[in-house]
Formats: C-alpha cells, sequence, structure tokens
C-alpha cells in the first residue's frame, strides 16, 4: 500500500501492443531490452509483459539487473549488453546468463576463469566508439579462442549509432562495415541483431534475424510508427493559496505574480526525476493546462490555476 498522492500509472496492454507493432513491422525476432529497472517502469513487469507478447529473448545493462530477474523467477535468456567483470562470469554461467564479448582483452580474461559452457554473443564497434571489437582478425581470434575453450558463441552484433536520422547515412556505413565483417568470417550464429527501435522500423536490411526493442515498448521513438504511450503520471493537489500580487514562488525567487493569483502545491520533484527544468512547463488540471512557477523543489512543485478549486 502506497500512500503518497503522486503515483505512475503503467498500461500493459499498450506494452503489448507495442512489442506486437514492432515485430510486425520489422518481420525479425524481437529482443526485449528491460535496462534500468525496465527504464523505471519495473523490470520484472516489464520482462513478463514482453515474454508474453513473444519476446525471443531479454536484454540487460549488468549482471544485477540479469540476476534481479531471475531471483525473481525470470527463466528467459537474458543477454548482458555492456562489459561484465570476467571475474563474474562462473555466476553468470550458473545462472544461464549470456555474455558480451567486447575486446581481446576481455577474451583472455574470460578463458582464465571456469566459464566453458557460457553463452557469449560479441560486439563489433562499427562508429558508435562505446565497447566492443573493432579489428577483424582479432574478432576472429576471439571466436577460435572461446569455441575451443568450449563457450557458445551464439550471437554476434552491433550497435547503430544514429538510427533518428531519417537519411540514415550514418547507418549505412556501420551497416556496411557489419556486413563486410560478417562476409569475412564465414561463420554462422543463431542471433544476429544491429536495430534498436528506431532502426527496426526505418532501416530496413537483410543480415540480422532479431531487432532490440527498449523504449520502443514505452511508446517512445523517433519517429511515427503507430505505437502508443504507455506511461501516465499524477499527482493529487494538496495545497492552494492565493498570492497577491508581487510575491515570488520558490526558491531563487524566479518567479512574481503578475496579479493575486491561486497557486497550488502538489508533492512531485527533482528528486522523482520531475527535473528543475520543468519550470515553465504545464500540466493539466481539471483539462486545462496549468503552467509550472517557481523553481521546482526537491519533492514539491507548484503551479498556477486559472481558478480556485
Amino acid at each position: 500500500m502506497f500512500y503518497r498522492d503522486t503515483w505512475a500509472e503503467i498500461n500493459l496492454s499498450k506494452i503489448t501492443g507495442n512489442i506486437q507493432t514492432v515485430r510486425k513491422l520489422s518481420g525479425k525476432d524481437l529482443f526485449a531490452v528491460i535496462k534500468a529497472n525496465g527504464y523505471g517502469c519495473g523490470d520484472v513487469v516489464l520482462a513478463k509483459t514482453a515474454m508474453a507478447a513473444g519476446a525471443s529473448y531479454l536484454a540487460v545493462s549488468s549482471l544485477d539487473e540479469a540476476l534481479h530477474l531471475r531471483h525473481a523467477g525470470i527463466d528467459h535468456p537474458i543477454l548482458v549488453l555492456e562489459y561484465m567483470n570476467p571475474a563474474a562470469l562462473p555466476v553468470a554461467k550458473a545462472h544461464h546468463i549470456t555474455a558480451t564479448a567486447s575486446s581481446s582483452y576481455w577474451v583472455e580474461e574470460a578463458l582464465a576463469a571456469d566459464t566453458e559452457g557460457l553463452k557469449v554473443h560479441i560486439k563489433v564497434d562499427t562508429g558508435m566508439n562505446r565497447i566492443g571489437f573493432t579489428d577483424f582478425s582479432e574478432i576472429g581470434a576471439a571466436l577460435d579462442a572461446l569455441t575451443a575453450k568450449g563457450l557458445e558463441v551464439e550471437g554476434i552484433y552491433t550497435h547503430f549509432a544514429c538510427s533518428d536520422d531519417p537519411n540514415n547515412t550514418f547507418c549505412q556505413r556501420q551497416l556496411a562495415r557489419f556486413e563486410s565483417i560478417l562476409a569475412k568470417l564465414g561463420r554462422n550464429f543463431r542471433w544476429i541483431h544491429c536495430a534498436n527501435t528506431d532502426a527496426a522500423v526505418h532501416f530496413h536490411e537483410n543480415i540480422s534475424n532479431a531487432v532490440r526493442c527498449g523504449i520502443g515498448m514505452l511508446g517512445v521513438s523517433s519517429y511515427d510508427m503507430g505505437l502508443a504511450p504507455v506511461l501516465a503520471l499524477y499527482s493529487r493537489i494538496v495545497h492552494v493559496k492565493q498570492v497577491p500580487k508581487g510575491q515570488t514562488i520558490g526558491y531563487g525567487a524566479t518567479y512574481e505574480t503578475p496579479e493575486d493569483e491561486w497557486i497550488a502545491t502538489i508533492p512531485i520533484g527533482y528528486a522523482d526525476g520531475w527535473l528543475r527544468r520543468h519550470q515553465g512547463r504545464c500540466c493539466v488540471v481539471d483539462g486545462q493546462e496549468c503552467q509550472f512557477v517557481g523553481r521546482i523543489c526537491m519533492d514539491q512543485a507548484m503551479i498556477r490555476l486559472p481558478r480556485y478549486y
């Protein structure tokens, strides 16, 4: 039971619809990216919803996130997309969690640990310059070494840096490099994936068999593709007063009433992620837009009402 007068509502049926939309538009299997506590919407419930909607794989940013899902009873395949400390790989292996191989150093350390049977996806850096192999010879050597030690290299992937660009020129260069590497390797992989939500539906290629969908599940995309917003944020007015003309509101006295105004306080602030930059923006009260006035506080904010409620 929660007693605070601020809450978020998440529509799970719309999440299901968004996943099905991305799967249909891309024509490929879907990896549901459940990073950062499911983008703040709850990792376990988002994972279960994605699985029920047909996601073939789950993906997270860390071993801790993967273990949280495992401890919650999620037995679906899980890929850790980011660097995983090689010393922790036996833990990943014990919980059937897939690791990302991103460098020759990582492979060397992984081979020194108890990793036989561990599933691995190779990360290829084609222009994001974050993590991943850049040299073809190193990728080939890593594949040989991992396979010889008994690790299962079931996937290979890259990540587009500019999938929100409708011209897709940067994506084209990255794809060409990825295609070249795959052709030189001449190996079969169970999973090949490179597209996030935007690229999945606006940058079509024929070399992958899966797409990664993260915030797209929540209805967020750079393009209008028929995704539905799933999150609504609510707060109740807890205090109302009439403030005379010429009075200031909040820290720093950044707002001065130009006339007598009704000012309401609601229990939400920057500690909740409602950041100070939202000053001057609006929320909806009884169907009317009401502006945030004065600086957003840590756990409270003030809005200007058109009348007394």
